[in-house]
Parts: C-alpha cells; structure tokens; sequence
C-alpha cells in the first residue's frame, strides 16, 4: 500500500504523460522514478518531457521501453550502427545488453555524438530500438579495472534492481516528523588527518559522509580506523554512506559497512568507482602481501560495487525522505566531489569540501564556491598553518632537480599517490620534455599509475579544459613513447639499471608498495635524488626521511641489513591537491552564500587551530559579508554539534 506522499507524487506525475506513450508502469528505483511505456515510437516527439516532469517534481526521472516492445539485441544493435554517426568511432563488439534495466552500452571515441544536441539520438535510439543508450569512452589505455566492474554490474543485474526498487521504497517513504534537527558528529578525520568520517543526523535519517583509515597508523588499531562502534551507527538505520573521492583516508574501511550486512547505497561520481575498485583493491594486494591484518576482503569490496549509485556533478539526487545531494567538483583529484546536502523543505545545508584544492591544476578546474543555500561550511584544513610556493615555482623546481640528475647520469625516484599526483607529475614531465627543458629519457611508470591514468582518459570531461580537449582530439599526453608501464607490481632491478631515468611508483608516503623497493635499490647512490611532491603524514616512513632520516632497515637471507640513504632528498609542497593556507582563506572570504557555522576538520591540531584564529578575523570583518552570529568549530573525535535546535 502506497504512503500518501507517494500517491500524490505518482498523481502528479501520471497528469503529465501523453496518453500516446502508453504508460505501463511507474516504478522507483533508487533516486530515480522511472516512466515504462509501451509506445516506445512516440518517445522521440517528448524531448523535454523528462526533464519538466523532473523539475515540476524536484525528483529525478527516467523513461524506458517496456521489455516486450524492445528490438532484438542483434536487430538493435544494426539499428543503433545506422543511426549513430560514423564520427563517434562506436565499437561493434563495444555495444552490450543490459536486459534486466533495458539499457544498452555503447562504446565509442567520441561518446558526445551518441547523446547529441538536447539528447535527440540518445532519444531516438530509445524511439527506435526500446534500449535507453548509456554512452562509454573507448580509450587508448584500456582500463582493466572498468570492464570488470562493467561485467559484475551486468551479472548481477537482476540483483540490482531489486535493490534499486527496495532502495526507491525507502527514499520516497513519507516524512513522519516535521519538526526536525541536525547533528554532525566527528567520527574520524578531526584534529587529524585520515579515517575521515562524519555521521550526519535527522530525526528522520542518518548519512555517512566518507568513511577512510589512516595509512599512517599501522598496527595501531586505535588510531587506524574511524569510530564506527557508536550508538547512533546502527548498519539497519543508515540510508546512504556518500564519498567525496577516491583515496584510502575517504574510502579505506567502507567495505566493512558491506561486509556486516550494509544493503544501502555508495553514492560516488563514477570515476570515483572506478578508481576506489583500484586503490582498494590494491590495499587489500599489499597487506597481504606483506602479512598485516585488513578487516575486511575483495568479496566484500565486489559487494560494495554492486550498492554503488554513480552521480553527476550538478544532479540533485533523492538520498533519503528528507535528504538531497548535490556533488560539485573539488578540485583535487579525478571525481573528487564537494557534497552539498539539503536537508528538510529548507531547514539547513550543508556543504562538505572533503579534500579540495580551490586554484586550477594541469589536471582539474579549481573547486566549485557557489551553492543554492549554505548554513554550515564543513572544511579541510590540511595546510592551515602553510602556505605553499605556486605551482608554476613548483614545477620549476621540479625540472631543475631532474635536469640536475640527468646530467650526472643518475635516477629520479618521485615517490606518488596513485590517483592525481602520479598523472599530474606526467604532464609536468611530458610537456618538459617536449619543450626541451630536461631531455628525452625513459619514464617508467609503475603498473598501478597506468591503470589509474586508463581511468582519466576514459572520463576526460572531469579534466581540465586544455586536457580535455587534447585527449578529445587525440593527442593524449599520457601516451607518450618515453612512459613504460612497469605490470609486476614489485620493484623490477633491471629498471634501476637505465641510467639516467625517472621512476614515478607509488606509494606516495612510502608506506609500502614499490616505491619503497626501489628506494632500497638506489638509496646509496648519491648521483640519484628522491623527490616528495605530496603531503608527507605523520608516522609515515615518507615522513621520517623528510624530516631527516638517513638509514634504512631492510632484510636479507633473514639478516637485518642496514642501507645508508646517500641520495639527495627533496621536497616540492606546491604539487599538493590540497589547498594551502591562502587558498583556504580565500575560499571563505569567496563562498556564497555565507555559511552560519564554519566547521574545520582534515588537520592537525596545529593547522586548524592556526586557520581557526584566521577564519575568525574574516568573519569578524563586516566587509565580508558574514552575520555577527557566524561561529568557527574546531571539534574533536565524537563530539556532536547540533547545527539547528531542537523543537
């Protein structure tokens, strides 16, 4: 039996059908509300009609054929060759039935042509074949990690939608309490970098914001891992868990949720999903590998991608009865989000920046600062008490140290993060290159890089602009004839010696994976150099050699043997996708509208309570723009700060 609020919406929506589309069916399906028809022929004449059901509604909609009106796949898939144009570059073998949702993936160089303008193709394919089209890049780096998601995807099918149709239940159930409150509490990530984590709470909902570990931590359980064992974390009462972007202190434990009976969405962009696949699967490999201990395993990671609802930026998405999302981009690595939530007909905003870097990069557009509503700013205060030299110094710097090590013939190792460090520093060293600012030697780039860097050529519209437009008219930077892709996943002897070269491995702290091996093997030349150019966490062997560190410990023969660290050792702040201390300031002398409450987290102790001194003279200045009554929180692991009273 249909609660009222959702009788009133199907009514509403029903008055707007044509009677000439022959509506079978209206079913939810997770956020969306999907329209079945019969007359699939008279789809093409409704271009719009979704998009003013959806904006009479304020829900998200969607069309399809019924199944018993859909074309043959071998039928459809010659009719969807004849009306895509020869331009998009469609792959014959790339075009793949979903029977169960009725879509049909199509692969194709240039995927714009098969939506084309205002969607009419996209339209007329669903017209004439009665599969709705969902569009995929065919990229020159193939991504491993993508068909597999696509496969499991198409596998469990059947499953999916009797999750999306359980999911749709419950987000558009009736609101029961129309007095309502929020309350944020700090469950990781506060006065500390890693284990993000925010519980954030209505009388009506609860949702995860992040859900990370901290890499630095180790063994050390305690400090590893957010506080998920709370009263108010019940697995039965969650209704979505929301991440901002792909890095293990974001994503790290989310697979535990799944593998103690969590059955609600993951809501991420989707080369979010793509990459957080990689990076957890990879962590996984590497504990492993090297005996520790990880609470969770890659069933319970293929688990989590089944659960997993892709977004747009921009699209406002139904996440509970009383709870819209909004993502928009943060700058800071591939898909990175800043999460905007609407709570309530009104009642307050959030916006949580995750990681955002609020200035432009080779690789990304800066942060987004602009949102419909803001009462509460949550905000990363990684480098609130630094201020990093520019990026132009940084890359600067960065070619000298290579040039310099070039020419007395020894390596560069750059230790990097996977995701966004590794392909930013590829574009720095591919346009030196060919600039002739350093010579044309051999860049071996770690297995791991690549299949992330796969990731990026397949959603190029999440790039920067010039980027963008390089790989749509193929001249993709990252496939050029001096970057040699290292598979083993190991540190590889015979690469250290190719002599001069640079080696960009992960990981980025050096607390594992071959970025440490090959430290091992050329950490006593003193021709060669080792260049950090991301955040060094505390607790990190990344960190202790920074700070001056000298000798490594390694094991042969089951002999402790000590490697002296005679490389020269450098440090380049200004490639973090972080935003430094006057990046940060200026955000929120920028934001509109102006939030009420500003509250800083992602930080150590230091660097928030440093930009909380400096938030504070910014609110204080009238010229600004900020209410007398603007408060700065700086909260520590499980306080709660109720963001509007109690009624």
């Amino acid at each position: 039996m249909l609660d009222r609020g959702r009788a009133e919406l199907l009514k509403r929506i029903l008055r707007e059908i044509p009677p000439d589309l022959v509506l079978t069916n209206i079913e939810f399906e997770g956020p969306e509300i999907v329209l079945y028809v019969r007359n699939r022929k008279a789809i093409a004449k409704y271009l719009d009609l979704v998009k003013n059901i959806a904006k009479k509604v304020r829900k998200r909609v969607v069309i399809r054929a019924d199944p018993d009106v859909r074309l043959p796949p071998e039928k459809a898939k010659e009719k969807i060759l004849e009306i895509v144009p020869k331009d998009a570059g469609v792959d014959p073998n790339g075009i793949v039935f979903d029977h169960t949702r009725g879509e049909v993936w199509i692969k194709a160089e240039k995927p714009g042509l098969i939506v084309g303008r205002g969607s009419y193709i996209r339209h007329y394919i669903l017209a004439e074949t009665g599969w709705r089209p969902e569009p995929q890049r065919a990229s020159p780096l193939e991504s491993k990690v993508l068909k597999v998601i696509m496969s499991n995807l198409l596998k469990e099918s059947d499953y999916r939608l009797r999750f999306l149709r359980k999911l749709g239940e419950r987000i558009h159930r009736d609101v029961i309490f129309k007095n309502n409150y929020v309350r944020i509490t700090a469950l990781g990530g506060f006065m500390e970098v890693g284990r993000s984590a925010i519980l954030v709470e209505t009388r009506e909902s609860r949702v995860l914001l992040d859900l990370g570990i901290n890499v630095g931590a180790g063994t050390d359980y305690d400090r590893a891992y957010p506080f998920i064992d709370i009263d108010q974390l019940n697995l039965s009462e969650l209704d979505a868990v929301i991440v901002t972007h792909a890095h293990l202190d974001h994503i790290g434990l989310v697979p535990l949720l799944y593998k103690y009976g969590y059955r609600g969405p993951l809501y991420v962009t989707k080369p979010t999903r793509e990459l957080m696949v990689i990076m957890i699967k990879d962590l996984i490999e590497v504990t492993q590998r090297e005996g520790k201990y990880l609470p969770y395993s890659e069933k319970d990671l293929m688990t989590t991608i089944l659960h997993t609802i892709p977004l747009e930026y921009g699209d406002v998405t139904d996440v509970a009865p009383d709870i819209k999302v909004t993502m928009y981009n943060a700058g800071h690595i591939l898909g990175s989000a800043i999460v905007h939530l609407h709570i309530g007909m009104g009642l307050h905003n959030i916006v949580y920046t995750g990681d955002f870097k609020y200035a432009p990069t080779r690789l990304l557009n800066r942060a987004e600062d602009k949102f419909p509503r803001v009462e509460t700013l949550i905000m990363e205060s990684t480098y609130g008490a630094t201020r990093q030299q520019s990026r132009r110094e940084a890359e600067a710097e960065l070619i000298r140290i290579v040039k310099k090590t070039i020419e007395r013939k020894g390596i560069v190792l750059i230790p990097v993060f996977a995701v966004g460090r590794g392909q930013e520093i590829m574009l720095v060293l591919n346009d030196a290159i060919s600039k002739g600012l350093i010579p044309k030697v051999d860049v071996f780039i770690e297995g791991l890089v690549n299949e992330v860097t796969a990731i990026h050529t397949q959603y190029p519209e999440y790039l920067n602009r010039n980027i963008k437009e390089m790989i749509y008219r193929g001249e993709n930077p990252f496939t050029a004839d001096y970057f040699h892709i290292i598979e083993s996943g190991t540190a590889r002897p015979d690469i250290v010696e190719t002599k001069p070269s640079i080696i960009l491995a992960t990981s980025g702290m050096l607390t594992g994976g071959p970025a440490v091996e090959y430290l091992k093997l050329i950490a006593s030349d003193p021709r060669n150099s080792l260049v950090f150019v991301g955040y060094q966490a505390e607790g990190t062997l990344g960190r202790r050699i920074k700070d001056g560190m000298r000798e490594l410990q390694t094991v042969v023969d089951n002999k402790v043997e000590i490697i002296r660290i005679n490389l020269e050792v450098y440090s380049i702040d200004g490639f973090s996708g972080h935003s430094d201390q006057s990046e940060l300031l200026r955000y929120v002398r920028n934001i509109s509208p102006k939030p009420r409450n500003i509250i800083l987290n992602h930080g150590e102790p230091s660097a928030i309570m440093t930009l909380a001194r400096l938030v504070s003279k910014i609110i204080r200045n009238p010229s600004t723009g900020y209410g007398a009554n603007t408060m700065v929180y700086t909260p520590h692991l499980l306080d709660s700060i109720h963001l509007t009273a109690r009624r």
